[in-house]
C-alpha cells in the first residue's frame, strides 16, 4: 500500500504539528505521574520528523512509516522514543500491499503487539496500550460509522486511563497516587488518532 504523495505529507504533517502543539499539556500531564518530559520529548521527536518531511513523503508508505518511528527513537527520550518507534516501524513493515480493513486491522494489531513485546506490558496498565489497544478492537469491528468510533474510542480511552492505578513505568513508583491523572501516552496517542482522522475525513479518504 502507498498513498499519494500529497495525502502522504499531510498525515504526517499534521500529526506532527498536532503533538507539538500540545506539548505543554502533555508536559503537565507527565509532571503529575512522571518525570515532566514527555511533552518536551515528543515535541523535539516531531520538530526532527517535520525536518525531514520532504524526503519522507515522497517514500512508499511502509518505508515512510517506518522512517518516522526511526526518527522518533533517535530523537524522543525515555520510554516514548522506543515505543512510539517500535509502533511506527512495526506498522511500516506489516503494512499490506493491498490495503482492506481486515488487513490494515492486521497490520495494526503487529504494531501493537510490538509495543507490548517492548514495554513488556499491555493493556490496563496505564500506559499507551489502554489507548491502542481498544482502537485496535474499533477497527477489526469494521463498519461505516468507522471513523467516528475510532474518534470515539480514542478519547474514552484515554479519559479511562484517569482513575487507572498505574503499574508499568515511572508511574508505577507512585502506587495509589498514580491515580486521577490521565496517563500522557494515552493523551498523546489519541492526539495521533484525531490528527489522523481530520486529515482522513477533510481528504475524504474514510
Amino acid at each position: 500500500m502507498t498513498l499519494k504523495p500529497e495525502l502522504q505529507r499531510k498525515l504526517i504533517q499534521t500529526v506532527a504539528n498536532h503533538v507539538i502543539q500540545h506539548a505543554e499539556e502533555l508536559v503537565t500531564l507527565d509532571q503529575a505521574i512522571g518525570d515532566g518530559d514527555h511533552g518536551l520529548n515528543m515535541k523535539r521527536g516531531f520538530e526532527a520528523v517535520l525536518g525531514d518531511l520532504d524526503k519522507t513523503a515522497a517514500l512508499p508508505t511502509g518505508e515512510a512509516l517506518k522512517a518516522v518511528g526511526m526518527t522518533l527513537v533517535m530523537k524522543v527520550g525515555g520510554a516514548s522514543g522506543p515505543l512510539y518507534g517500535t509502533l511506527f516501524m512495526s506498522l511500516g513493515k506489516a503494512l499490506p500491499l493491498e490495503l482492506s480493513g481486515a488487513s490494515l486491522a492486521d497490520a495494526f494489531a503487529a504494531a501493537v503487539d510490538a509495543v507490548k513485546a517492548r514495554g513488556k506490558s499491555d493493556a490496563g496498565e496505564k500506559t499507551m496500550l489502554d489507548v491502542l489497544v481498544p482502537l485496535l478492537a474499533v477497527l477489526r469491528s469494521g463498519g461505516e460509522d468507522l471513523p467516528e468510533r475510532l474518534r470515539a474510542c480514542a478519547t474514552e480511552a484515554a479519559a479511562a486511563t484517569v482513575p487507572m492505578r498505574a503499574t508499568r513505568g515511572r508511574a508505577s513508583f507512585l502506587g495509589e497516587r498514580s491515580i486521577g491523572h490521565m496517563d500522557p501516552g494515552a493523551r498523546s496517542s489519541e492526539l495521533m488518532v484525531h490528527a489522523i482522522l481530520d486529515v482522513l475525513e477533510r481528504e475524504g479518504a474514510t
